[in-house]
Parts: C-alpha cells; sequence; structure tokens
C-alpha cells in the first residue's frame, strides 16, 4: 500500500504543478498567443494557396513552408520569434490540459486529452522547426516528399501497412470531425459568445463553420491518400497539408476547388484569431 501511494505521488505533485500553471494569467496569454500564431500559419498557407488558384505566382504548402515564407518577408525574422513563441504557448497550453484534463470551459473525456496531447506534439514540433529557420538550420521547407518518406519508412515495419493504414483512418476519423463542428457550430461551446456583439458572433460563426470545412476537405485527402498507400503499398502515394491543396488544384475545376478551400483556411485563420480573444481557455 505504501509503495502504491509513494507511486502515485510524483503523478500528483506532476498533476498539482500543472493546476498551478493552468491557472496563472501568463499562460492564459500565452495560450491566446498560440492561437493568433495559428491564424498566422493558416493565414499565409490560405493566401499563397489563393494566389495559385488566380495563377498570380502563389504555391502550395503547408505549416513549415509558411513559417520559411514568413521569414522571407521585411522583418520576417523578428515576426517569426513572434510566430515561434505563440506556437510553443499553443503546445503547453495543449499539453498542460491533456494532462490535467480540464479547462475553463470543463472537464475533457479521453479522447479530447488524446486529441490535445497529439495537437500539442505537433505544435511543438512546429514551434521546433521555426526556432530552426531561425538559426539557419531549417531546410527548404513545405517539401511534399517528407511525407512519403516518413511513410516508406513505417511501411517496412512489421505490420506497417496495417499502422499505416490505420493512421490514415484516424485522420480521417479527424477530418469528419472537423466537419461535424462546422456544421453543427461546435466550436461555439469553447468560446465566450456571451462577449460577443451579435455581428461579432455572426461573424465568427461564420469564418468558424467555413474554416472548419475547409480542415474537413485538406485533412481528409491527407487521411485517403495514406490508405491508399497502404492499400498499394506505395509511399509515393501519401501527402501532405501541401499535397493535399495541389491535388485539389490538380483536379476537375482544380482552381474553382483550390480557391474554395484556400478561402476557408483563411476562413480558419480569421476564426483563430477571433478564437485568441474569445476562447475559454
Amino acid at each position: 500500500m505504501n509503495s502504491t501511494r509513494a507511486g502515485r505521488a510524483p503523478v500528483r505533485a506532476a498533476e498539482g504543478a500543472g493546476e498551478r500553471v493552468a491557472h496563472t494569467d501568463s499562460f492564459e496569454w500565452l495560450a491566446r498567443a498560440g492561437l493568433l500564431a495559428r491564424g498566422v500559419v493558416y493565414g499565409v498557407i490560405g493566401l499563397l494557396a489563393i494566389k495559385l488558384a488566380l495563377g498570380d505566382g502563389g504555391k502550395a504548402t503547408n505549416q513549415q513552408g509558411a513559417l520559411h515564407t514568413i521569414a522571407q518577408q521585411a522583418f520576417g525574422k523578428v515576426l517569426l520569434v513572434l510566430v515561434a513563441v505563440g506556437l510553443a504557448g499553443y503546445a503547453l497550453w495543449r499539453l498542460v490540459r491533456a494532462a490535467i484534463g480540464h479547462g475553463s470551459d470543463g472537464s475533457d473525456d479521453t479522447k479530447e486529452r488524446i486529441a490535445g496531447l497529439v495537437s500539442g506534439i505537433a505544435y511543438a514540433s512546429l514551434c521546433f522547426a521555426a526556432v530552426g529557420i531561425l538559426l539557419g538550420s531549417g531546410g527548404s521547407g513545405g517539401a511534399s516528399s517528407h511525407p512519403a518518406k516518413t511513410t516508406g519508412g513505417v511501411l517496412d515495419w512489421p505490420g506497417g501497412r496495417f499502422l499505416v493504414g490505420l493512421a490514415g483512418l484516424i485522420i480521417i476519423g479527424v477530418a469528419l470531425e472537423q466537419g461535424y463542428k462546422g456544421v453543427k457550430c461546435k466550436f461555439l461551446e469553447k468560446s465566450k459568445t456571451e462577449e460577443m456583439s451579435p455581428r461579432t458572433e455572426s461573424a465568427f460563426t461564420g469564418v468558424g463553420v467555413f474554416g472548419h470545412l475547409a480542415r474537413m476537405v485538406v485533412f481528409g485527402l491527407i487521411g485517403y491518400f495514406l490508405v491508399k498507400a497502404a492499400i498499394d503499398y506505395d509511399p509515393d502515394k501519401a501527402i501532405g497539408l501541401d499535397g493535399a491543396l495541389a491535388t485539389l488544384g490538380q483536379s476537375s475545376y482544380g482552381p474553382a476547388l483550390l480557391g474554395i478551400v484556400a478561402a476557408g483556411l483563411i476562413g480558419f485563420a480569421l476564426y483563430s484569431v477571433l478564437d485568441a480573444r474569445y476562447r475559454k481557455v
């Protein structure tokens, strides 16, 4: 019994530390800065895709490509430092919430905590990528070959085809959840709608719906091609966000479809900016 209590002591200490961090003003500001940084990244991706759809020299890129684009602008390094701080804040917020299992808007179920953990790790990785760019070691970024290389390595594992296919199905599930959140306006449940004016709430709802549906499309394509890579045992079938946008552009009615989805990603960027103000952190 004593050994069991002793074993749980570090867990309780970690949870207590997480609770204390989660209730500080600085933690709330970091979380809101993270939502703003997420908006900046998606805004850059959407704007480049819009330019591509219009034939105005844009490109299909992913989150790391967006970071490189930010760095190449006037005062880009300063902007990238701010974005990196925001991404670190977003990752910390998601990881702490996954650890303690609740926020100001209530408790999270197991699925939400797992989603928070995955999101926190992904945005921590993106923050490290931003730091790498600032230090001059970030590579070219945005290369669509990266998913193929990763998938090719996993396919060679024992049970690799199953793991890649499962990852694809999970991403398709995430896509469907994004669509559900958009259609049912479930994202409003985590927002301080009581502090919004009617006009602000209407705009927030509109860009939130549009943005979540756009994410459904790109996540769905990423998941579909992962499943196809597993079935065909062909890692080159795997794509990332940039590949999903490029696929839309190359399809029938490609520029129109790409333009709509790109506008949706810009909508998600605007939603993230408003979310930074009104999210229940």
